[in-house]
């Protein structure tokens, strides 16, 4: 599976869709998992006109998909808040965990 975040609002362009995560999931035909994902917002941050890295409030839409063309599923997300100036200690990585049911 690969995670993939497309920000159509934001106030500079920004790439049609950026990959923000993946992970393999080996099943055999037949069972079933449930693959739970925890995006921190810092994923959804760009560099912006001042040269700072921020996020901003706003619509985002998270894909999964099987490869960048192959989006199997789009999920709206909402970011809220104030505009947020990050630094070096912003999180870079997704957490995904997967449960077999």
């Amino acid at each position: 599976m690969q995670f993939y975040l497309h920000d159509p609002v934001a106030t500079v362009v920004q790439p049609v869709q950026r990959l923000v995560g993946y992970r393999r999931i080996p099943l055999e035909a037949g069972p079933r998992c449930q693959v739970r994902l925890v995006l921190p917002a810092d994923l959804a941050s760009f560099t912006g006109r001042d040269g700072r890295r921020v996020v901003e409030p706003g619509a985002l839409e998270l894909r999964i998909s099987a490869s960048s063309t192959d989006a199997r599923f789009t999920v709206p997300l909402q970011l809220t808040g104030p505009v947020r100036t990050l630094d070096h200690t912003r999180r870079l990585h997704p957490s995904v965990t997967v449960e077999q049911l």
